[in-house]
């Protein structure tokens, strides 16, 4: 990697890792699906405007094109998105972290038992540090009185259907723009999410305070606007195994940063996350 690229790698590790007690700070102000509503309809729009000047072909033809935002939407951008912002709500901001990030042992999982892939003893490792990731955290969440291991379900579940889409985007003959599709598939779950939050939840019924704008406007901007510009010039420009650096350090990053607001790690957490890594890098770090 020259200066650049490893410059972007950082600022985007950091801008996923901070966005972990960003997200906590919003649901403070609002509940969960409305919040994420709001903030992936406004990141849709960020990468709208931005492509929309750089000539990207923005929108899908045909009805297989549109089948691909559909089916790769669901559980890419609508399972992941809505199930871990339920997640976080339930659970610290650092925990939710390390569990969203136990994604790729999902997707490696999924590819041996559906698509032939072999059982390595990586996998066996990596598998391994997962389960005692998740027990720690679980067994943090039952001792304690604010515990809510419904939580840990949750950002499972989360996990799961982000390694579902994974495999099912490897997979595809995409034909259109990956910018294209990643646009549609968050304005299009943006207006499921939004349905089921008009059905599910009260509407905000107070005018956001400044904290809240802040938070707001670093989701829509950030979290779903320049780190998705970075990430894609990244990924063409690099390695999936470099790319997979990044990836490793996001949980750490969330576990720390949520001290920010005054979440502080016990030793399960420590634990966990050299766990997570462990497994993250298992599978995801070639061998040299």
């Amino acid at each position: 990697m020259n200066s650049r690229q490893l410059f972007g790698l950082a600022l985007l590790t950091l801008m996923w890792g901070l966005n972990w007690p960003v997200m906590k700070l919003g649901l403070r102000d609002w509940n969960p699906l409305w919040f994420r509503t709001v903030t992936m309809a406004g990141g849709a729009l960020v990468l709208l405007a931005y492509y929309w000047r750089q000539g990207v072909p923005l929108l899908p033809r045909g009805a297989k094109q549109w089948r691909s935002v559909v089916v790769l939407g669901l559980p890419n951008v609508m399972g992941w998105h809505g199930l871990s912002i339920i997640g976080i709500d339930h659970l610290p901001a650092g925990r939710a972290a390390i569990l969203g990030f136990t994604m790729p042992v999902f997707t490696v999982l999924l590819s041996v038992l559906f698509y032939g892939e072999r059982f390595t003893s990586r996998l066996a490792l990596a598998v391994t540090a997962v389960l005692i990731a998740i027990a720690l955290l679980l067994w943090n969440e039952i001792s304690t009185l604010a515990g809510s291991p419904v939580g840990i379900a949750w950002m499972q579940g989360a996990a799961f259907c982000w390694a579902l889409g994974t495999v099912w985007m490897r997979r595809a003959n995409l034909t259109m723009a990956p910018e294209t599709l990643v646009i549609w598939m968050l304005g299009l779950s943006s207006l499921g999410l939004g349905l089921l939050a008009c059905i599910l939840e009260p509407a905000p019924q107070s005018f956001p305070s400044g904290t809240m704008w802040a938070v707001l406007l670093w989701s829509m901007l950030l979290n779903y606007g320049a780190a998705q510009i970075i990430w894609f010039a990244m990924a063409r420009a690099l390695p999936a195994s470099t790319s997979a650096m990044s990836v490793t350090a996001i949980p750490i990053v969330g576990i720390l940063s949520s001290m920010l607001i005054g979440e502080w790690p016990s030793w399960q957490d420590g634990l966990a996350v050299v766990c997570v890594v462990v497994a993250i890098s298992a599978v995801l770090l070639r061998r040299n």
